[in-house]
């Protein structure tokens, strides 16, 4: 098993001016962060007309490698940094706003940016201003950036794009595959205008061995080459990417910690005491346990012990738990002590009761649309939690739902999810294939496209729909789609016609929500519940009531006028 490994190598110099505007920086975690969130190096320059920049350029990387690494490790690193930057770059925009260089940009907190983050076996790189990143593969030296400069003559040019500009922030962004012996080169225009890409090449492979001393001597060649500008310069050579054995960083509890066999009343597990068994299937046995410490009722999920071969399904398992740890909202279970030491793999959460929504809907048989609407509003809340950590749940079903005692909605059960921060670490794409409830599925994930959130939605939406009227909007046609023919070939039968106390508008928020097609559905899943009580504007034009209905006194009014009118002009015609 190999990890990911760099050797690197900076230098940064004020050069002929008395204080030095560029900053830089490079962090390389020593923990599971290395995984999860991966090597962060960042360059920047501050504009020279400005005598605060160097404040700006240092915050700026200081900034961002102190953020990046507090972001949520469900995150993908595009995610990660594109949020960071563009809180970084409000900062330094409205601290210009609040100083005495508020009227006059070229003098205040601005700064170039450019970012690489290494991770697993994939480099992403961002990018604004004109600082460069080259890849080094052998003797070549590829830029890979873009100068945000604009040359208003051949002397004198100008930033078009940097770290507080202005309010808004375009941020250049690439993702490229990596292997070992790949080195990447960070360096400001003091360095790349005076020292060509032939020569920093030459330089770095002369002093292969002291990637330190290759970037003094870069900085010493462009001195001596005439450059008047700070220079600041960083080398990194990758050693070694981590391999597929060990890129899910959700999985490697569910190779190191042993399966149990059943247990049994009495039995304890990490203090946890055996009650009773309250649900066993081939994939799990989940167990009423009695925390012995604080005396709470814990139900405990163990993985049968028939999947001790199954990779696949025993990473789903701890796919699970890594979850359960993460997200915090009242409508998602949570990890009963998530601290505490497991001497093998299970998932602890807290007893919940009350019953299943499949259970709900048995003993509840079309229920009033109110009580259908404070139900899907609690899920939607849940599935928030889980898109706003880059988590898609995809295996929403009723079985996957609770409703306790006071009518919370909590949602449970969370292999299938995909987690945008550890899909990254795979190194691949998953197969899209349904990894949940083939009938509450998204079409898409028959055709074996990429979900996103949307396919939750389209789940919310199915469940919606049974709860309203009983059955599934396209019955069980969507498992069988493996094209596209077949997709456009679904057809929505309006619920209204399924229940005859429903209002009508209902059914274009359903429909919307149900479109085969990902890219038609709600933009937020917030539209879609608030299209669930009131008319959408759609709706009005589409369904806008006859004139008698809406203004009958204007109706006749009009109909009088109308009659007079025609008998006018008839005995214009007699005479």
């Amino acid at each position: 098993m190999t990890h990911l490994s760099v050797t690197t190598g900076q230098h940064s110099e004020a050069g002929k001016k008395s204080v030095n505007q560029d900053f830089h920086g490079l962090l390389i975690p020593d923990d599971h962060q290395l995984q999860s969130k991966g090597i962060a190096v960042a360059i920047a320059d501050g504009i020279s007309s400005s005598n605060v920049s160097q404040i700006a350029s240092e915050s700026a990387v200081a900034g961002f490698l102190s953020d990046y690494y507090s972001t949520p490790e469900s995150w993908s690193v595009k995610q990660s940094v594109q949020r960071v930057l563009r809180a970084s770059n409000a900062w330094l925009h409205a601290q210009t706003r609040q100083s005495q260089y508020r009227y006059d940009q070229d003098r205040g907190y601005v700064t170039t940016l450019s970012v690489v983050i290494l991770k697993s076996a994939t480099a992403y790189v961002f990018h604004v201003g004109d600082a460069r990143i080259y890849r080094m593969q052998g003797s070549t030296l590829e830029q890979l950036t873009t100068d945000h400069r604009v040359w208003l003559s051949p002397e004198e040019s100008c930033l078009n794009r940097a770290m507080g500009l202005s309010q808004q922030l375009d941020i250049d962004h690439l993702t490229t595959a990596v292997w070992p012996g790949d080195t990447f080169v960070l360096a400001t225009d003091g360095i790349y205008e005076h020292v060509s890409a032939r020569d920093m090449a030459k330089t770095i492979h002369q002093f292969n061995g002291d990637l330190n001393q290759a970037a003094r001597e870069l900085c010493s060649t462009a001195l001596a080459n005439g450059s008047t500008d700070n220079l600041t310069v960083q080398i990194i050579r990758i050693d070694s990417v981590a391999n597929a054995l060990n890129r899910d960083e959700a999985q490697q509890g569910a190779h190191q910690l042993p399966l149990l066999p059943e247990l049994s009343p009495g039995q304890v597990l990490d203090g946890y005491r055996i009650l009773r068994l309250l649900h066993a299937s081939s994939r799990s046995h989940v167990y009423l346990a009695l925390d012995d410490d604080s005396g709470q009722q814990v139900a405990l999920k163990l993985p049968a012990l028939e999947l001790q071969q199954d990779v696949r399904a025993l990473g789903h398992f701890a796919t699970e738990h890594w979850v359960a740890q993460r997200i915090n909202s009242p409508h998602v279970i949570k990890a009963f002590a998530p601290e505490r030491q497991r001497s093998a793999l299970y998932l602890a959460t807290p007893f919940v009761q009350g019953t299943n929504l499949r259970q709900w809907l048995l003993d509840n048989p079309k229920p009033p649309l109110e009580t259908v609407r404070q139900l899907i509003e609690q899920i939607a809340r849940g599935l928030r939690a889980f898109h706003r950590l880059e988590m898609v749940h995809q295996d929403l079903k009723p079985e996957n739902i609770l409703i306790d005692q006071q009518g919370t909605v909590i949602l449970i059960d969370f292999g299938a999810t995909r987690i945008a921060g550890l899909q990254e670490v795979i190194g691949h794409e998953e197969p899209c294939w349904p990894r949940g409830a083939a009938l509450y599925s998204a079409p898409e994930c028959f055709l074996g496209e990429a979900t996103s959130w949307q396919a939750d939605q389209f789940s919310l939406a199915v469940i919606t729909y049974q709860l309203l009227t009983g059955q599934l909007p396209y019955g069980t046609r969507v498992p069988g789609i493996r094209n596209r023919g077949q997709l456009r070939k679904l057809n929505y039968q309006p619920a209204s016609m399924l229940r005859d106390d429903l209002p009508g508008w209902v059914d274009l928020a359903l429909a919307r929500a149900l479109n085969p097609e990902p890219h038609k559905r709600y933009p937020a899943l917030s539209e879609f519940l608030f299209d669930l009580r009131q008319p959408n504007p759609r709706w009005h034009q589409q369904h806008q009531a006859p004139l008698i209905e809406r203004h009958p006194l204007a109706f006749w009014q009009g109909v009088s006028a109308l009659l007079l009118v025609a008998l006018v002009v008839s005995l214009a015609h007699r005479n």
